[in-house]
């Protein structure tokens, strides 16, 4: 009993401390996605607020983070701007219909992952291959590393200190120079030496929490001019009285207030973009949720994980919030940090909320630089260095795959990226196996041609299946054995039928063999003249078709 006390008490302690290392992070993380979507940075704030809480008490994967990210900002800016143009160019124009738009969408983003999650779908991420999962991980980290250097600029502003914009409406920034940049590099290089040092004495204190609260304890001490969470804010809201906590406009939403938004042109805008987020989401929640499941060797549930994701959206566009989906970063961090539980996700979500309401201040204090440093170490521990060793000892498609993911990561986002690659991944296995199928032939005592056939028939075999056959040169009788073989697909069984009707058009006999129960079932449902063709042997196979299962032989 005691033994059990002291493992949960320091399950708690590891869960509050990683948790509140989190929760510092989240928040610059957020204020930079609201930017990007290009809605006030408390919209981000208060929708990772809603995601990490509701995700972190009822999700698939403790110890795994939610919050704004930026897969799903990128997707949501093209439908603010458009609802934007089109509430200026109403009859009665209307403000931040963009912002009303996105809240809607969110309703049926949170409706389509939340049905996912019912109908079993999230097992599907397991079905994921490993170059592909390898490419995503790199890619990630190469968008992680590349998102930090965004914070190595600072805005342009004109004499007046107002920050200038670019032609097509975003705040123009430039890379730092001189003392400012080298402060920066500085500060960032401390904050990872300080983790990489700590990591290697002690895992009893969370280095990354440490890190922080050491730059931040010199910079306000020292009175180091550099760029702080505070001034991040203020400088993106361009209003200097603006802060985490006030100056900045909050959107009191209500359900029935969003319905006058609906109409066709709305919906146009909406839907394809609720599936575009909805798709974007789960899959970047579902593959952190298989890395984290090899990093914790334990294994969460995919299917409650889409249900938990699909609450929070909703609730998100209920309340206000920007929405989002798992971080891998954050998640990364929390595990590191010995966060392994639900309390862990708790305690980021409901600090980053009390960092909002009471202690802004201080929050605000904290130096952009050693949030970078420590998203820094988090791009060095996801990137799968081992991928460099391997990628020569591999199969040339396999490397071909996870470069493909990786860089269509970086180029495009996740969702394209992962689906790019199981497509490529389907085509090669397909192909490879259709190279596989064998026939050995050979012509027993009384003159039967035999052909055993060996390897998978499938669709993408079904040719090489036929050209093992000389229909016109055989002889009068002919045996195809099936014992090192099986049918998988319609396709297989059309392809026995169709050679069978070949043969019996140039009037020659032929018996099947070794055939499973569902190859003789569904060939004589199409002809009953297989029940007299296909010969029954004690040792014959069993599996299923995959036309079977589906219900598409009628």
């Amino acid at each position: 009993m005691i033994t059990l006390i002291r493992k949960q008490t320091k399950t708690a302690k590891n869960d509050i401390l990683s948790g509140l290392t989190v929760s510092l992070a989240l928040v610059p993380e957020a204020v930079a996605f609201a930017f990007v979507a290009g809605i006030d940075p408390i919209v981000g704030l208060y929708g990772a607020f809603i995601m990490g809480i509701i995700t972190s008490i009822f999700g698939g994967r403790p110890g795994m983070i939610s919050g704004a990210t930026g897969a799903m900002a990128v997707v949501m800016v093209s439908l603010i701007q458009e609802g934007n143009k089109y509430g200026l160019a109403m009859e009665n124009p209307v403000d931040n219909l963009g912002l009303q738009w996105l809240f809607i969408t969110l309703l049926v983003v949170g409706v389509i992952q939340i049905t996912a999650g019912l109908t079993k779908m999230g097992k599907f991420v397991r079905l994921i291959p490993h170059p592909v999962m390898m490419g995503f991980v790199n890619g990630l980290a190469i968008v992680i590393f590349l998102a930090q250097l965004g914070m190595f600029k600072e805005f342009v502003t004109d004499d007046s200190g107002l920050i200038l914009a670019n032609g097509d409406g975003t705040l123009m920034k430039q890379f730092m120079s001189g003392s400012e940049l080298w402060m920066m590099i500085g500060l960032v290089a401390l904050t990872m030496g300080i983790m990489f040092t700590l990591a290697r004495i002690t895992k009893k204190i969370p280095a990354a929490l440490t890190a922080i609260v050491v730059v931040a304890g010199i910079v306000i001490f020292c009175g180091i001019e550099v760029s702080t969470v505070g001034s991040f804010v203020r400088e993106g809201a361009q209003d200097p009285n603006a802060g985490i906590a006030g100056g900045l406009p909050v959107l009191q939403t209500q359900l029935f207030d969003l319905i006058p938004s609906l109409n066709w042109e709305a919906m146009r805008h909406i839907l394809p973009c609720a599936f575009l987020l909805a798709a974007v989401g789960l899959i970047e929640s579902l593959m952190t949720l298989n890395l984290i499941d090899e990093i914790t060797e334990t294994r969460g549930s995919g299917n409650r994980e889409c249900i938990a994701q699909g609450s929070a959206n909703f609730l998100s566009g209920i309340f206000g919030g920007m929405g989002g989906c798992a971080m891998i970063g954050q998640s990364i961090i929390n595990v590191n940090a010995g966060g392994r539980g639900r309390l862990s996700g708790i305690v980021a979500a409901i600090s980053l909320m009390c960092f909002i309401l009471f202690g802004s201040s201080l929050i605000e204090q904290i130096p952009i630089a050693a949030l970078v440093g420590v998203m820094f170490m988090v791009v060095i521990g996801t990137f799968a260095w081992s991928s460099f060793r391997i990628l020569n000892k591999i199969p040339l498609t396999d490397a071909f795959v996870l470069i493909l993911v990786s860089s269509l990561t970086v180029l495009f986002d996740l969702a394209i990226a992962v689906l790019a690659g199981v497509i490529v991944s389907a085509l090669v296995f397909s192909w490879e196996n259709a190279k596989r199928i064998r026939a050995r032939k050979h012509t027993t005592a009384d003159g039967i041609k035999v052909y055993e056939i060996w390897g998978p028939l499938f669709f993408g075999s079904i040719q090489a299946f036929n050209d093992k056959f000389d229909v016109k040169n055989d002889p009068e009788k002919i045996e195809i054995d099936f014992i090192e073989s099986k049918v998988s697909d319609h396709s297989g069984i059309e392809a026995v039928r169709g050679i069978v009707n070949k043969y019996e058009d140039a009037g020659k006999t032929v018996i099947l063999k070794h055939l499973s129960s569902d190859c003789k079932k569904l060939l004589i449902k199409r002809n009953i003249k297989f029940e007299q063709i296909i010969k029954t042997d004690i040792d014959d196979p069993r599996y299923h078709v995959v036309s079977d299962t589906a219900g598409i032989m009628e």
